[in-house]
């Protein structure tokens, strides 16, 4: 199975929930994530994520032309903006989950917004294994 992550900078949501989804689905998952507009990894991705055992270190945030051509079996949004901007890639499934962008906030937004991910990771995953 391939699925890609999108937001618009690819520097906390869409990270997150490609770590998470890796967690929950293993080995026979292939999963990514790009933005639309890719910054550079938020700072306070790497330590919330680091607080539950995900190792984001080496993980950069890659333009979504970068699978631009390839075929996935999801692409899933998880922000309003990445949704409109998205160029059309192709995919069985499109799937849109908006999460609040924790960019603005301070650790605690950080970690409210990746119990969240983690929370649809861990269901998303139940829902694909049955």
């Amino acid at each position: 199975m391939r699925i890609l992550v999108l937001c618009t900078h690819n520097s906390a949501r869409s990270q997150m929930a490609e770590a998470f989804l890796r967690r929950y689905l293993g080995p026979d998952a292939e999963v990514r994530s790009a933005g639309t507009e890719p910054g550079t990894l938020h700072p306070l991705t790497r330590a919330v994520m680091a607080e539950v055992g995900c190792d984001l270190n080496g993980h950069t945030a890659d333009p979504v032309e970068k699978y631009a051509g390839q075929s996935w079996d999801y692409v899933i949004t998880v922000c309003d903006a990445a949704r409109e901007k998205c160029p059309y890639l192709p995919a069985r499934h499109h799937l849109h989950v908006s999460f609040p962008d924790p960019s603005q906030g301070g650790l605690e937004t950080f970690r409210q917004v990746r119990d969240a991910i983690e929370a649809w990771a861990r269901q998303f995953a139940q829902t694909l294994r049955s």
